[in-house]
């Protein structure tokens, strides 16, 4: 068929990989190589640039590249090579998600918007796949077993289930109506939607992480300088930023002058409580330094940067003058210090294997970690539509969320996502939740 394509074809198959990927301009498909794997299945079983995207015709099975080949070798077709041929273009490309693999064997999947259950033989995706991991894919039913015929490049972790529960809602909305259950031939009618659900998936996970500070905003360093008439003044002001300390407190470690002037003292800038973390008594919002006739403020936000600005303009008035602000990356930040940052996180990472020595020290640890994770029942979670996962789970939809995202933050622990010997129990977090507790 590969070969039947290009010559039939071949001309065309750019605007088959447009339309694959929804945009007049996706990235260029030798860039995207790996995507072969899905999108030549696209391209040989599905693609149709007359075929309507909505309506009765839209389920119409077989592409034109399959038509056009059936024809050409109508009589000289086996019955296996029809019935891959049927079910290349009959069984919709669904997500799957692994209920178990038997490496280099076989894997058990669900397909998540219709709920079918299927044992599929797959030698090598079972030597990567782990349970909980969701795939877009199509199942072929051949006569005595099933195989995974397509199957796109990327595993999708569990915390994008979330994506696929939402599509599967969509889907659930359009044939509300008809008072039943969502079947193959709607997913066939809707592919479209499906694949874009996809591609949103793909693009996201092909993106390089975003990082943020605990209010959500991107982490970019801002250096605050300001000129002030003196720093008892500055200090008086600023004080009451510093959250839960008072001004004694403050000025334990500050230096003074002869005459008992106050000459420079660094301090915090805090608020009360965390959004994200309760168990979070205060949040430090950046750092503070007041020197002779200078103030220097380190935070890692615009919108932090903005705020502390405000309130040194509200705070000191014309006693402090705005000098300049200097913001960078954590890339920017790394690509200029990178044998600093190396020795400290070294640093770091010695004072904490020192600290664990203490079992005292260990076990506080492990307390606080175990707060913090048993904390998360109360926070409200985007994807749970700003719901708190306590609340998410009254719904089987809600539930299904919340105990994907519970799989993927385990295995982030198992991956080495804590210092070895201290992790969560995510057990006591599903008695929380009232969920099924997993096997250790």
């Amino acid at each position: 068929m590969l070969r039947f394509a290009k010559n039939k074809f071949g001309e065309q198959i750019h605007v088959a990989w447009q339309d694959f990927n929804m945009t007049d301009l996706p990235v260029p498909l030798d860039a995207h190589s790996h995507e072969d794997q899905i999108f030549m299945p696209y391209f040989l079983f599905h693609w149709d640039p007359q075929r309507p995207h909505t309506g009765k015709g839209a389920s119409r099975r077989g592409g034109i590249v399959t038509r056009w080949y059936e024809l050409e070798r109508a009589g000289k077709l086996s019955d296996k090579e029809r019935l891959f041929l049927e079910q290349a273009t009959a069984q919709p490309v669904s997500f799957f998600e692994v209920l178990w693999s038997e490496t280099g064997q076989r894997i058990g999947l669900r397909d998540i918007l219709i709920g079918m259950e299927t044992e599929v033989v797959e030698r090598s995706a079972s030597r990567v796949l782990q349970t909980g991991d969701i795939v877009y894919g199509q199942v072929w039913n051949l006569e005595v077993l099933s195989i995974l015929g397509c199957m796109a490049p990327i595993r999708i972790p569990p915390s994008w289930k979330s994506e696929v529960i939402t599509l599967r809602k969509k889907l659930r909305r359009k044939i509300a109506k008809q008072n039943r259950a969502l079947i193959a031939d709607d997913l066939l009618r809707h592919a479209d939607a499906i694949r874009l659900t996809y591609l949103t998936i793909r693009d996201a996970l092909n993106r390089p992480p975003q990082l943020a500070n605990t209010d959500g905003d991107p982490l970019v360093f801002h250096t605050l300088k300001f000129r002030i008439e003196s720093p008892e003044k500055a200090f008086e002001g600023l004080a009451p930023l510093a959250f839960g300390q008072s001004k004694e407190e403050l000025l334990e470690d500050a230096e003074f002058n002869k005459n008992g002037k106050l000459r420079s003292v660094t301090f915090d800038w805090r608020k009360k409580g965390n959004a994200k973390i309760p168990s979070w008594d205060n949040t430090i919002l950046g750092h503070l330094k007041i020197s002779g006739r200078s103030l220097v403020a380190e935070v890692n936000s615009e919108n932090r940067a903005i705020r502390f600005r405000a309130e040194v303009e509200k705070r000191l008035g014309a006693s402090a003058v705005h000098q300049s602000t200097a913001a960078q990356t954590a890339d920017e930040m790394l690509a200029k210090a990178p044998r600093r940052a190396a020795a400290q996180v070294k640093k770091n990472d010695e004072f904490v294997e020192t600290l664990l020595r203490d079992p005292e020290a260990r076990s506080r640890i492990q307390d606080t970690i175990q707060k913090q994770v048993e904390d998360w029942v109360h926070q409200k979670i985007p994807v749970l539509g700003g719901r708190t996962p306590l609340q998410a789970v009254g719904d089987p939809d809600g539930k299904e969320i919340v105990e994907s995202l519970l799989l993927d933050w385990e295995r982030h622990a198992d991956e080495g996502a804590y210092q070895p010997g201290l992790g969560p129990d995510f057990n006591a977090v599903r008695k929380l939740l009232n969920l099924t507790p997993t096997a250790s």
